[in-house]
Order: structure tokens, then C-alpha cells, then sequence
């Protein structure tokens, strides 16, 4: 198996307990097409249970001779986002990035320099904020018969000084993996697990502790469930007594509904609870 980047070492875990629960938001639609050219297109629009709308529209294309992508988008927000994607183009198993962030409305300049470098058993990647700073942070994971260990840092170059650093040690199959990760400065643990128990039945668990807060263990415990080839089900419930399940299915091709809510069970008298629901439409 391919060498995880240092932020996906818990990922299988972390995708089992976070993602596909379509309470977090009232209601999202996200619209993706491709034109003949190649260019794709994706609109994205998502309302709180606040009250709040948020957007975007973005457009990408991609040149895959010269292993170049071009990503711009255009938020609600009135940001101007651009991206430059270089592939293997530099040097076998590089990738780099260039983005820049700009507000019209208050002239608000943003600029990044990420790179990525893959080898076989190696995952190193560095993030530099031009702008703001100027900043760094690099990240590397090494791997062995999947065996992971990892380690990051933080440095601020006018400060001349590592801002911030974490460490996480893995084991990676097909069929499980188990991570233990220590971040904000080896402040706060995390052990994690993901189980494929079968094709049809997954299961994972996460325990955080925070040695710089209280004595307490958060718990959280997923399952999915894949009813058939067209839908599947999730549930989840954390220590706190916060419950969440959701459903997905693909009504035909290309179109995908998502059905979410949560519920605090220790507070079921009050109206703490959240539905949600989602719209995917590919073409």
C-alpha cells in the first residue's frame, strides 16, 4: 500500500467518523459537469442551521502531457481563489502548488507554495504561506511493510522559531489500521482504529485526550453499513451522548441524495437536534 500523507495516517478512521453525516449543514447541493474540452465545472452551495449560505463555483483545467492543472474558483464570499497544479513535471514524484487567495472588496492578498514528494516508502510534504509571515510547515512519513511513523513542525521565519510540532506512529492494511497521533505540540493523543470487517460492514473508534485540559477521554464509535450497490447507512455516538446517522443513495446515475440527523440523547426533551440533508448531481 501506498505511503499516506502525515495529516491521512488516522484517515480511514477519521472518514468513518466524519464524513457522509449530512447533519452539520441544513441542506447542501453540489453540481459537477465536464465540458468537451475537458474543463470541469463544480458548484457547491451549503446553509447552515444558523441561517447562513455559502458558495462557490469553480472551474478546472487540466493539460496531463505536461502534467499542469488550473483550478479557479469564485466564492460567495467574494473570493477569487487560483491554483497551478505541476505534476511530475519538476521531478519524478514531485508536486507542487501555487495558490493565491484575492478579496476586490478589501484587497486582501493571500499567497501559498506547497509541495508534495512521493517515493515508495516515503511521504514528505512542506507548506510555505508567502504572505502571511512568511511561514512554514513541513511533514514527513516514513513506511515499512505497513508500518507508519510521522512527525511534523511548524516554523515562522521572522520569528525564527518552530511554532508548533506532532508526531503519529501507524499500521496500515487493506482490511484494518490502527494510529496513535500526538499533536499541538505532543499535547493531545489520539488512538484510532478502522476495521473493514467485510464487504459490506465497517466499524472504528477514536479516544482523545488532552494532557493540558482535564483528566477526561473523549470516545467516538462508527459503523457504515452498505445496504446495497446503490446505498449504504452510518451511524455514530460519542461519549457526550451525541448520536448521529445518516443514508445515502445513488437514485440513478449520477445524482446522490444524503440524509442526515443528530440527536443528544441525554437532552432528547430539547431542541438541540439537527437534520440535514444533501443533493450531488454529476454529469
Amino acid at each position: 500500500m501506498p505511503v499516506p500523507a502525515f495529516s491521512d495516517i488516522a484517515k480511514p478512521s477519521n472518514d468513518l467518523l466524519n464524513k457522509d453525516f449530512y447533519h452539520t449543514a441544513a441542506a447542501s447541493l453540489e453540481i459537477k459537469s465536464k465540458a468537451p474540452n475537458g474543463v470541469t465545472f463544480n458548484v457547491k452551495g451549503k446553509s447552515s442551521h444558523e441561517g447562513h449560505t455559502a458558495g462557490d463555483i469553480e472551474g478546472k483545467y487540466s493539460d496531463a502531457p505536461m502534467g499542469m492543472t488550473l483550478t479557479q474558483a469564485w466564492t460567495t464570499a467574494n473570493a477569487l481563489d487560483t491554483k497551478v497544479e505541476l505534476d511530475n513535471t519538476i521531478a519524478k514524484g514531485l508536486k507542487t502548488e501555487l495558490i493565491t487567495h484575492f478579496k476586490p472588496d478589501t484587497q486582501k492578498k493571500g499567497a501559498k507554495l506547497n509541495m508534495y514528494f512521493k517515493q515508495p516508502n516515503v511521504h514528505g510534504r512542506a507548506f510555505f504561506d508567502l504572505l502571511n509571515g512568511p511561514t512554514a510547515t513541513v511533514d514527513a512519513v516514513l513506511g515499512h511493510e505497513g508500518f507508519l511513523v510521522g512527525a511534523e513542525a511548524g516554523y515562522d521565519v521572522q520569528k525564527a522559531a518552530i511554532t508548533r510540532y506532532s508526531a503519529a506512529v501507524g499500521y496500515t492494511l487493506p482490511e484494518y489500521t490502527a494510529a496513535i497521533t500526538a499533536t499541538n505540540n505532543l499535547s493531545v493523543f489520539s488512538a484510532s482504529y478502522y476495521h473493514k470487517v467485510n464487504s459490506q460492514v465497517e466499524a472504528g473508534a477514536k479516544a482523545t485526550w488532552d494532557s493540558k485540559g482535564s483528566n477526561h477521554v473523549g470516545l467516538e464509535v462508527a459503523s457504515k453499513y452498505r445496504l446495497d450497490p446503490m446505498s449504504f447507512a452510518k451511524a455514530k455516538i460519542n461519549d457526550r451522548g451525541i448520536a448521529a446517522v445518516a443514508y445515502n443513495v445513488a437514485l440513478r446515475p449520477g445524482v446522490t441524495l444524503g440524509l442526515g440527523a443528530s440527536f443528544d440523547t441525554q437532552n432528547l426533551n430539547e431542541a438541540s437536534h439537527k437534520v440535514g440533508a444533501s443533493f450531488t448531481f454529476e454529469a
